[in-house]
């Protein structure tokens, strides 16, 4: 029994350390406010872009100046991702009726933070403004309630999770392994088995969460419109239109100027690369 608990510890092991490389710099992901009421106003015309702050473009937004804040939100990005800023980016183009790019950054946002309530509910409100309403295939109950479960918790706070339970994992054991008393043995036991079900399951979350944020399979639309062709082709036939803010998965991405993609119902056709964004 001692021998067949060490080998699961070692494997368990080496399946911690593969969560720990799915950390991320938790500072870059950390929830601010929105909008910081008391930011410095400052001069945007006579300052290099490039000097501002994610307070000046807060500060930029509150005076309803969404065209300098989206210039300072999208520099800041070249810098580093941020939920909150794609976030904040986002609430700027929706202020100008652009909702295409307001969908995409909203999106861009939900995949670092994608239990964020605040960013799936602007979402929400985005998507009603888009023309295409289409039905998508709905999943088996158990799958559906999974991948609610999994969007709960961003990778890094997943991979946490699978360390924690890991580390309660080994003191279960060790009462289980070392413990002179029964019913501390018969805790131990069953606690060691609870918690290590729990790792598991945190590791595989973890692993699907990144997995998911480096895909870049999905896309949105950016033309007000565009006719989805039969091949890649502009002399292709025409099988249906898909107005802008439309998300869309990529089927075949192994072409530069086309791009083959699917949709919740199904439907698969080419669209020109120009025409959709990488989410």
């Amino acid at each position: 029994m001692k021998k067949i608990l060490l080998i699961t510890l070692s494997l368990l092991i080496s399946a911690t350390g593969m969560a720990q490389d799915t950390l991320y710099n938790d500072s870059v992901l950390e929830k601010v406010d929105s909008v910081q009421q008391e930011a410095v106003k400052r001069n945007f015309t006579n300052e290099k872009i490039s000097d501002f702050t994610k307070s000046d473009g807060d500060t930029a937004y509150i005076k309803k100046d969404y065209a300098s804040a989206i210039q300072i939100y999208e520099n800041l990005l070249k810098k580093g991702e941020s939920a909150d800023i794609y976030y904040n980016l986002g609430n700027s183009y929706y202020k100008l009726n652009n909702i295409a790019k307001a969908i995409l950054n909203y999106r861009r946002a939900l995949l670092l933070e994608p239990g964020n309530s605040d960013i799936r509910a602007n979402l929400d409100i985005a998507h009603s403004k888009t023309v295409d309403k289409v039905d998508s295939i709905p999943d088996v109950f158990f799958v559906s309630w999974i991948k609610s479960l999994i969007n709960c918790f961003s990778v890094g706070v997943w991979a946490k999770i699978g360390i924690l339970f890991f580390l309660l994992f080994i003191v279960a054991l060790y009462f289980y392994v070392f413990s002179k008393r029964t019913f501390l043995k018969k805790i131990g036991f069953f606690a060691a088995l609870f918690f290590i079900i729990i790792t598991v399951f945190a590791n595989v979350f973890a692993s699907n969460e990144k997995d998911r944020l480096l895909s870049h399979d999905s896309a949105i639309v950016m033309d007000p419109s565009i006719t989805v062709r039969s091949t890649p082709s502009e002399s292709g036939t025409d099988l249906f239109i898909l107005h802008e803010g439309h998300e869309v998965k990529i089927k075949d991405n192994s072409m530069k100027a086309w791009k083959e993609i699917r949709l919740e119902d199904g439907k698969v056709g080419w669209v020109p690369t120009s025409s959709i964004e990488v989410i």
